[in-house]
């Protein structure tokens, strides 16, 4: 009898334990996409912003990283695809220039489900010949109250990583630490074990299977996975799910879909020296 006790209580305890490791706080539940959408135009060369609206609908996110996006461009017809996008799938857009081009600016987007508390535009280094890259973050505030920093951005697409590198490397400096949790998101041009990766790693944690990353380009028959989720610190963040979504007419990029919840209370070092010098947009 007292056996048959013991056991029950220990069946007990580890039920009781795993509940605890699979529930969470609705409320701390983030989606996040990150999606090249070459700049418009899609595979077909039609410039269809309500089918790529679409694709990012269905995902349902809260926050969306967005990557060659232009403003105002004779190629986009004169349209800020950031604000359009963001009024086709109901959420606040924003854009950050790299680059002017083509009678416009091009460079990074986000739209949020929430509102922005504060918003920065972070020029990377990049060789003189190549083109210049950013990373846009975006402070905002979750339903459950928590504030977090949003970064998306887009490294050079040279096969020659020494732009790569120098940009993961600013990226760390300037981000990390900060004043609150951080999500960045983007394409990276490039794969997972690879120098750019492995800089990022030493401090962001990544939400993709080590062991069989799942490809996200190109899309019509993805074979390598060069868009990312990654998020720090990674003792504050757990992945619930991970999802690569393609439509060869969309994009020549995949969309990769991931939700995250967010635990424990801050114990972040300040971060704000990390504003020093850089331009507030």
């Amino acid at each position: 009898m007292k056996f048959q006790a013991i056991s029950i209580f220990l069946f007990l305890v580890i039920c009781v334990k795993g509940l605890s490791q699979d529930t969470y706080d609705s409320l701390r539940v983030v989606k996040v996409l990150t999606f090249n959408i070459y700049h418009g135009a899609t595979m077909k060369g039609d410039f269809n912003l309500d089918y790529i609206a679409g694709i990012i609908k269905d995902a349902d996110p809260d926050l969306v990283a967005l990557q060659e996006v232009d403003f105002r461009t004779v190629r986009a017809r004169g349209y800020d695809l950031a604000t359009e996008l963001g009024w086709r799938v109901k959420m606040a857009p924003l854009f950050a220039a790299a680059m002017g081009f083509d009678g416009g600016e091009y460079g990074e987007g986000i739209l949020s489900r929430y509102s922005y508390i504060a918003t920065r535009n972070v020029p990377l280094p990049y060789s003189v010949d190549r083109e210049p890259r950013t990373a846009l973050g975006a402070i905002v505030r979750l339903s459950s109250g928590d504030t977090i920093m949003f970064i998306g951005t887009h490294l050079d697409h040279f096969e020659d990583d020494t732009d790569r590198v120098m940009q993961a490397k600013r990226i760390n400096e300037i981000f990390v630490p900060g004043l609150y949790p951080a999500v960045l998101a983007g394409d990276l041009n490039s794969i997972p074990g690879s120098l750019p990766i492995g800089i990022l790693e030493e401090v962001w944690g990544s939400s993709y299977d080590r062991v069989t990353p799942a490809p996200t380009f190109p899309s019509g028959g993805p074979v390598r996975k060069i868009d990312y989720v990654m998020y720090y610190p990674a003792d504050r963040w757990r992945v619930l799910s991970t999802k690569v979504i393609c439509d060869s007419v969309a994009s020549d990029h995949c969309a990769y879909l991931v939700t995250l919840t967010l635990s424990g209370i801050s114990t972040l070092n300040n971060g704000e020296a990390q504003y020093e010098g850089e331009t507030e947009q």
